[in-house]
């Protein structure tokens, strides 16, 4: 059945019926097998994992949003067919979310037979919209106020054929936080595209080199691994109590980017802006840092930018001659920032497992750890590089991400899902941000055929007000924030900070090089 909202979108309602059921064991855990031999895939069910369970609470009932721009008009029937072929031969992708018992409320994933055309929404939209960009951002906005349905998969794709200022059409996945950690949807994602260039090949994504230790031999070396493990174990354990800190009384500052403890309440507001990726490694290679300190660090400057005109705004009144900036001194301003936990298998398994079935690691393998942002205007814009680099530095050397992933798998099966939350909760809100960045292909990919212009992900349910995300394709890297309007209502003057701050770490890097060869 279809029915017509008041803004034209067409959605299809239907419940699937539970099929009979033959269960096979699979541990508790956060990981599951999924994708396994034809013999084993049989109408099943497994239980959701600690980790699953916590997203479909109701303080933290989390969403991926995923936004692809593509350089030609979207064919619904190619889409269809190509996600019949692809994404719906995935196990979490073609089961239910069920809820068995009352008061257990036992939470299992169950196979079914999945009608593609459910999950496809193609809004019937004005050719003659005045503001395609705008039209887009109250397009996403909207979709943030509804829930996805529990009588199908957690999923949906909306087909805007809709030419905004950086793309002939835009297509929007939706999917439920539980079916996976963002980092594996955005891999699934594009382990569903081809090479432009090679409609037979999988992109090219870069993997992330570890750096190789170079102690030598004898008494030195076994003195700097020893050491290396007591730094370790100490700063695992500083971290664990600023962990610990953070969910009983540790806030950040109240600043004008700070949620309120219902923020996840809200809906939000998501929009983006594409830089130059080469502008990024021309700063990386300068400050031998990484890609990820760069961006870090260009973060911390937009920021610093930001507040700075907020709190001046909010004064009305000429900065003081003694102070270089209208914000505050002392402001305590951090970042969740998620890591991958799972050792990268790349898209090529994803790949397989959608084709052949093949057995593949699934499910919310992610930890995050607690980085404190320094805000505050700085003479030398390099500065906010290096107070990124350093900051990361150390939490290298820490096993912080890890720690809060098991901790939480911990507390769900001990406490229960509703305490564990209410604990996750806490540490969400007392920070200020959640921060993300993801390597995407190094070359220009089609999906279905469709040639790509950007990737745009970012996520909402949870209990903050600003989640800022990094992904890079081909020769660019795009920034997605994703605000509560109530906090930040002018997101585009943050993304202008944000791009702003860019250029001018690059132009003093650049200033810096000359100097140092002598040419200035």
């Amino acid at each position: 059945m279809e029915t017509a909202g008041e803004d034209g979108v067409r959605s299809r309602k239907q419940s699937f019926p539970l099929p009979q059921i033959r269960t096979k064991k699979e541990p508790d855990g956060d990981e599951d097998v999924v994708g396994a031999p034809s013999s084993m895939v049989e109408e099943d069910e497994q239980p959701l994992s600690p980790a699953a369970r916590l997203f479909h609470s109701p303080n933290i009932n989390c969403y991926i949003i995923a936004v692809m721009g593509c350089k030609t008009k979207f064919d619904a029937e190619v889409i269809k067919v190509g996600l019949e072929m692809t994404l719906v031969k995935h196990p979490r992708f073609s089961s239910l979310m069920v809820v068995e018992g009352e008061r257990s409320k036992k939470m299992k994933w169950v196979r079914t037979k999945v009608n593609v055309e459910d999950h496809i929404i193609i809004p019937d939209l004005n050719p003659n919209i005045d503001s395609p960009d705008q039209f887009l951002e109250d397009y996403l906005w909207e979709i943030t106020k509804t829930p996805l349905e529990l009588s199908k998969p957690l999923w949906e794709f909306h087909i805007l054929n809709l030419k905004t200022s950086d793309a002939e059409a835009v297509g929007i996945f939706r999917v439920h936080h539980s079916m996976g950690d963002g980092s594996s949807l955005v891999s699934l994602l594009l382990a569903c595209t081809r090479k432009a260039s090679d409609p037979t090949s999988l992109p090219t994504v870069p993997n992330k080199k570890r750096a190789v230790s170079e102690t030598g031999a004898g008494f030195w070396s076994v003195f700097l691994a020893i050491w290396s493990v007591i730094r370790l174990i100490w700063n695992t354990a500083v971290d664990m109590l600023l962990y610990g800190a953070t969910v009983m009384i540790l806030k950040d500052s109240e600043t004008p980017i700070k949620g309120t403890p219902t923020q996840e309440l809200n809906t939000r507001r998501f929009v983006h802006r594409t830089v130059s990726l080469e502008d990024v490694k021309l700063v990386k290679n300068a400050m031998n840092a990484t890609i990820n300190d760069v961006v870090l660090g260009v973060t911390q400057a937009g920021l610093s930018q930001y507040l700075d005109r907020r709190y001046g705004e909010k004064s009305n009144e000429k900065r003081p001659k003694e102070r270089k900036s209208h914000v505050p001194k002392n402001l305590r301003v951090r970042s969740t920032v998620l890591v991958n936990l799972r050792p990268s298998a790349g898209i090529q398994a994803l790949a397989d497992m959608m084709e052949k079935e093949s057995k593949t690691r699934w499910g919310n393998w992610i930890g995050y750890i607690i980085l404190p942002f320094t805000i505050g205007l700085r003479d030398n814009p390099v500065d906010y590089i290096r107070e990124a680099k350093a900051a990361i530095d150390r939490k290298k050397q820490s096993l912080e991400a890890v720690c809060a992933y098991y901790l939480a798998q911990l507390f769900v099966r001990v406490f229960g899902v509703k305490i564990s939350a209410c604990l996750t909760h806490r540490i969400l809100s007392n920070a200020t941000l959640s921060f993300s960045n993801v390597v995407g292909p190094v070359e220009e990919i089609s999906f279905f055929g469709h040639k790509m212009a950007y990737l745009a992900p970012s996520v909402y349910g949870h209990p903050q007000a600003l989640t800022v995300h990094y992904q890079s394709y081909m020769d660019k890297i795009t920034i997605s924030v994703a605000v509560d309007p109530k906090a930040i209502p002018d997101p585009y003057r943050l993304l202008d900070d944000l791009e702003h701050s860019l250029k001018l770490i690059k132009e003093a890097v650049l200033k810096m090089e000359k100097v140092a060869n002598g040419s200035l």
